[in-house]
């Protein structure tokens, strides 16, 4: 038997993954999971998937992968077939270039697209006679192969519907509350206050050879292991704060 990955996806930072981890766990206590922080619909820069699947390039019909921890006789988990992908159209192909690589895909909220149904599909069709019959019998094997497609198809488009419907609730909930009068974001000159801030803005105070400490600036961003952007943006808002006081 091979190897069980379970595959959890949170789009931002802020959400909770231990749901999908403990779905998986409970059906497969010795998955390896692996967990990745992405906002978007596409697989395109999901940087661990592309570590266990391995890199992509497309082509017009299919989705084509090299490399990648997974082999064939391994199997995927996946919470639904939304952490997979958000794209439709992208997401069978990709469905496709797993199966027919030997690697096995479970989707625990839908069971009826695993890869084990859809090789029922395949194989298990009406076997042929070696009569006439066997022209009709052909094109019902096709039927039941293309109905579970559709299947596989109709999970993946019902997922990119969700995220679009989402997106338009969003947009509509923004118009209405800028109809009415209400504010849209941070007024201007008003600062979005987080633990990371806080915390990032006391460690520069501490260390920095500008505040109270004796580090220069990049020796600071090594230290606590923020990017450069970040770390002006926060020392010039710390500055800032400590002259008004």
């Amino acid at each position: 038997m091979g190897k069980i990955y379970g595959y959890c996806r949170i789009s931002t930072s802020t959400q909770n993954i231990e749901r999908q981890v403990r779905n998986i766990k409970d059906l497969y206590a010795g998955a390896v999971i692996v967990e990745e922080v992405f906002t978007g619909t596409k697989v395109d820069g999901r940087k661990e998937f592309e570590k266990l699947v391995g890199e992509w390039t497309k082509d017009k019909n299919k989705v084509i992968l090299k490399g990648g921890k997974v082999k064939a006789g391994d199997t995927i988990v996946f919470d639904s077939v939304s952490r997979m992908s958000r794209d439709s159209e992208e997401g069978f192909k990709l469905y496709k270039e797993l199966f027919d690589k030997g690697i096995e895909l479970e989707f625990i909220k839908e069971p009826h697209i695993n890869t084990t149904t859809y090789k029922q599909a395949m194989t298990q069709g009406i076997e042929l006679t070696g009569t006439d019959l066997d022209f009709i019998l052909e094109g019902i094997n096709k039927y039941l192969l293309t109905l579970a497609e559709q299947q596989i198809k109709l999970a993946f488009n019902q997922s990119e519907k969700e995220v679009k419907d989402l997106q338009q609730r969003t947009r509509e909930g923004i118009e209405t509350a800028r109809l009415n009068g209400k504010q849209i974001g941070l007024e201007k000159g008003t600062k979005l206050t987080t633990k990371k801030s806080v915390l990032a803005k006391e460690q520069i105070q501490k260390y920095s050879k500008d505040f109270q400490g004796t580090l220069k600036d990049i020796e600071v961003m090594k230290l606590i292991g923020i990017a450069r952007n970040s770390y002006y943006k926060y020392k010039k808002e710390l500055g800032e704060e400590l002259n008004k006081n």
